[in-house]
């Protein structure tokens, strides 16, 4: 007979409401990791094994990831015959710093997780990573004994009161979201509570979300700060954050990360949860998101609906940006192989395009679109923000550079009707200018829009699938 990693159990670690809706599942264990080296290597070390404090919040019956997506790969095998039990695709902070000029100069050690339902026997977890041509090799192994005396099995309580924002349901059939304050004094805990709702309310208010509100649930959490609001070194914002949540991460002003991850589990942990929103305390532009790991948003700035959305995209679906005209742009230099990302594309192969069933037998690919006359205003803006963050001026100067910026974009596409309904493949994404293709010529991971594009939305309800009854 086929042995499974889903074992029913009763369980008795949970107190209060939701000790019936989990009472057959498993327990959750997290592996927590140690991952190091710079641009040219990369090593695993273990840390701990965790039994946390509230059971699997899983589908019991969707165990192996059918997505496919992220930059790395973990799966938890049967170390006798190699069956792979449990399996989910992610991305990491490790990845991207491996990508900057510093990892060429120096090593660094980045704290991971992985997380599955307790299994019955010992296991072996072994995480695997795309190569160059995007398939998946083994890069670490570790043998797992959940019963080892030396896990950890116990826990300081809750940090704060858990808030349910949005609850559909048993969490083993639903996708579980878990919001996370930095910055909330304890005298700003209603004020949480509140920007947790509002953009929770926003969410769902955005296709795909919108139509499979019914398949989430919500629920929130805030660590009382000692003062209010987010780091932010390059200003002299200098706070403490149990999750380590920081604007400029890797020296990039509006990158919102989290670089305490064992602080941050010790507060998640407390809730049922597979993808986790951080909202920073603070009005300055900002956010980040990182595939399974977290997405974040500075919630005072006048674009943060759109941020949370669009940083959710990232988190959630693993989107690629689509945009291209920001510091982060680079030249395509040769061939380049297939993103892995499900909404852009290198178009090396128009016949097999990743999206072809959406593309109309007629459209011409690449797909033409006033692409010359959107560089030439984005120079120019680019340059007008670099001047405004430079010389520190009010935020409400920047806020009203955005809007200026989406109004003439918003022009410069219904100016061409022709192709603002297609769906074909529009040069300029993945913040390449050239070499890298998307699905339409706006999106919400584009411009500040407010929609997904038609290949973004089906990524999403694919992922609310995994997840979901």
């Amino acid at each position: 007979m086929k042995r499974t990693l889903i074992k029913t159990l009763a369980m008795t670690l949970m107190t209060g409401a939701c000790t019936t809706a989990f009472a057959a599942q498993p327990a959750t264990v997290r592996v927590d990791y140690y991952h190091s080296c710079n641009a040219d290597s990369e090593m695993f070390s273990l840390h701990q094994v965790v039994i946390e404090p509230l059971p699997w919040p899983g589908h019991p019956d969707k165990p192996i990831d059918t997505l496919g997506l992220g930059h790395f790969l973990f799966q938890v095998e049967d170390p006798e015959s190699g069956e792979v039990l449990f399996s989910r695709g992610f991305s990491s902070i490790f990845q991207e710093w491996q990508h900057t000029g510093e990892a060429r100069e120096m090593n660094r050690t980045f704290h991971e997780s992985v997380r599955f339902p307790r299994p019955d026997r010992p296991v072996r977890l072994r995480i695997l990573k795309r190569n160059d041509h995007q398939e998946f090799d083994s890069a670490w192994t570790a043998d797992i004994d959940v019963d080892d005396m030396l896990t950890v099995r116990e826990h300081a309580p809750a940090p704060a009161p858990v808030l349910d924002i949005h609850v559909s349901g048993d969490p083993a059939r639903k996708v579980d979201i878990a919001i996370v304050g930095d910055g909330y004094t304890s005298e700003e805990a209603g004020k949480f509570e509140s920007d947790a709702r509002r953009l929770t309310d926003y969410l769902f208010s955005v296709e795909p979300f919108k139509a499979r509100a019914g398949d989430f649930n919500v629920r929130a959490i805030s660590p009382p700060a000692t003062r209010s609001g987010t780091n932010r070194p390059s200003n002299g914002t200098f706070r403490h954050s149990p999750s380590g949540t920081t604007y400029d991460a890797f020296r990039s002003e509006r990158y919102i990360l989290a670089f305490d991850n064992p602080g941050m589990r010790s507060i998640i942990q407390h809730l049922p949860y597979e993808f986790v929103f951080i909202i920073a305390n603070s009005e300055t532009y900002g956010g980040g998101g990182i595939y399974r790991l977290y997405s974040t948003v500075a919630v005072d700035s006048d674009w943060a609906n759109y941020l949370f959305v669009h940083e959710f995209g990232h988190h959630f679906a693993a989107l690629a940006d689509e945009y291209y005209t920001s510091d982060a742009v680079y030249e395509a230099s040769g061939e380049r192989p297939e993103p892995w990302e499900l909404n852009v594309t290198a178009l090396n192969d128009p016949e097999s395009l990743k999206w072809k069933a959406h593309v109309h037998e007629n459209t011409p690919l690449p797909t033409p679109w006033p692409k010359a006359e959107f560089e030439a205003f984005q120079q120019e803006n680019q340059a007008r923000r670099r001047q405004l963050r430079a010389e520190n001026r009010p935020e409400s100067e920047m806020n009203q550079l955005f809007r200026d910026e989406q109004a003439w974009v918003n022009d410069l596409f219904s100016q061409h009707p022709e192709s603002n309904t297609l769906i074909g493949a529009f040069e300029g994404a993945n913040y390449a200018a050239t070499g890298y293709y998307r699905s339409e010529m706006n999106c919400l991971m584009f411009t500040r829009h407010d929609r997904f594009c038609r290949v973004c939305s089906d990524a999403i309800e694919a992922v609310i699938d995994q997840y979901s009854e």
